[in-house]
């Protein structure tokens, strides 16, 4: 089967999937690429991995259509995303309103889960958090850093920690079996991400690269973005 190819943060992995079925129905194409840290995608585009389309960040889709190699014209908003808490599906909520609360469920937690630190739009959140809550070298130990919220998650559900708890965009906590949403961060130290699509400038298959950009947008895939932790 002929595919479209995708480098897409990890963000959107979940609304793909819940896609693949209707975008083949509509173009007789499959999905395939990558998923992963937003900056690491990027740089693959820039390094000449093939991609017919890209969903990252919306600032990032800014700079790949300034070094040309995503056409303007086709960038289109998918959603924002928020970086949230996880906990393993057996585990208690946690409940965070302040910073305060945020700062002690992270000091209790025995290992934390979180994504790349430099090159993921969450890990760069978290360990700016860490740093603002004054808890960044206390912590340090405790961080089990993997290079995607993907991954991250998926260890996470997995973990035979007393006490784990996890950090990266909503949207790749709701699609990661054994672990649940636990709650947003507080004011202060919250995150919403706009992720945006866009054709890349060597597509080799633009039409149907298009499509897939209208469904991930269209109103008619809105109640799906939403279940996948997707906002207007």
């Amino acid at each position: 089967m002929t595919t479209v190819n995708i480098l897409s943060g990890g963000a959107a992995q979940g609304l793909v999937r819940g896609l693949t079925e209707a975008f083949k129905a509509q173009t007789g194409f499959g999905i395939d690429g990558e998923f992963g840290a937003v900056g690491v995608m990027a740089d693959k585009l820039r390094a000449g991995t093939p991609a017919d389309l890209v969903i990252l960040t919306q600032a990032l889709l800014a700079k790949l259509a300034a070094e040309k190699l995503v056409s303007p014209s086709s960038i289109a908003d998918v959603g924002r995303v928020e970086t949230a808490l996880a906990v393993r599906s057996r585990d208690p909520v946690v409940t965070v309103k302040t910073e305060a609360d945020l700062r002690e469920v992270l000091r209790s937690a025995d290992a934390i889960y979180v994504p790349d630190t430099k090159a993921s739009t969450a890990g760069q959140h978290v360990a700016k958090v860490l740093d603002q809550l004054g808890i960044a070298y206390e912590v340090a130990s405790r961080l089990k850093v993997f290079p995607n919220g993907a991954t991250a998650m998926r260890e996470l559900a997995v973990s035979t920690a007393a006490r784990p708890i996890g950090c990266t965009q909503a949207t790749e906590i709701i699609a990661t079996d054994g672990i649940k949403l636990a709650g947003s961060l507080p004011p202060g130290s919250e995150l919403v991400t706009m992720y945006t699509a866009g054709v890349t400038a060597g597509a080799a298959h633009p039409d149907e690269a298009s499509a897939l950009i209208a469904l991930l947008t269209g109103a008619d895939q809105r109640e799906l973005r939403q279940r996948m932790g997707f906002a207007g």
